[in-house]
């Protein structure tokens, strides 16, 4: 454990002691484990951390220590898109953001000073005090995209990519019908929403599109490259308003 860890056990010990509560030497077993970890835990995982140290806590008394840290500043409760909730250190002065994996659900810390210069420099120009933020960014990583096939069906791209279409396939008929609905190769699609079932939304120029997953697996696409950021100009004040799109729905 290192002399910060050390330092947070003292303190944590002196509040626990104070609340009345009880149980100290489980909770500072817990919080021992808790400090000796840098994930970002479920509660699940981190009732495994704790078997593997030989301890058998009920799942409620560790889900109300982690909460009642949460509360206390000791900890944070993170609850990323499609993730069950998740908890991590709260470490007092510094700030971190989050990169999380859309397909494998790993996540990656990272800090940038220029980005938080940048982000106190907006909220001031906009006549805004800011209090907290946070920066969650989905996406793919380094892992998954070299597993990633060069072509893959629209149908299995993640809500948030940007693609390109390189080849339609399917039956002369199945062709024709996807070129009807206005697709053609080389067209970069947007896709909106791709929860594995139903519809899938992309966006396409201006418009909607509400695709069925057959003719979505018909569709060959890859990664488009990433344009540089379309919605802030540095040197502008405001960020620049998305137009709305009309939506057109295909069976």
């Amino acid at each position: 454990m290192t002399n910060n860890n050390s330092y947070e056990k003292k303190n944590f010990r002196t509040l626990i002691e104070s609340d009345g509560i009880g149980r100290v030497e489980d909770r500072l077993n817990i919080i021992d484990a808790f400090l000796d970890t840098e994930d970002h835990v479920t509660l699940e995982e981190f009732i495994s951390l704790l078997r593997d140290r030989g301890f058998e806590y009920d799942s409620d008394f560790v889900k109300m220590c982690l909460n009642r840290w949460v509360n206390q500043g000791f900890a944070q409760k993170k609850t990323f898109e499609g993730q069950p909730p998740r908890y991590e250190h709260r470490h007092l002065g510094k700030h971190h953001d989050h990169m999380i994996c859309t397909k494998c659900g790993k996540i990656i810390e990272f800090s940038d000073n220029d980005l938080e210069i940048m982000q106190e420099r907006i909220a001031a120009e906009n006549g805004f005090h800011m209090l907290q933020h946070k920066m969650e960014i989905y996406g793919l990583c380094d892992q998954c995209l070299e597993e990633r096939d060069v072509l893959t069906p629209l149908s299995r791209a993640k809500g948030g990519e940007e693609v390109i279409i390189r080849e339609m396939i399917g039956e002369k008929q199945d062709k024709a019908r996807l070129i009807s609905m206005g697709f053609r190769s080389g067209d970069h699609i947007e896709v909106i929403n791709n929860n594995g079932e139903g519809r899938i939304i992309v966006g396409h120029g201006l418009i909607r599109l509400a695709i069925d997953r057959d003719s979505a697996e018909k569709i060959l696409v890859d990664l488009a490259p990433r344009r540089r950021a379309r919605y802030f100009y540095p040197g502008r004040r405001k960020f620049r308003n998305r137009k709305r799109w009309p939506f057109r729905r295909f069976r």
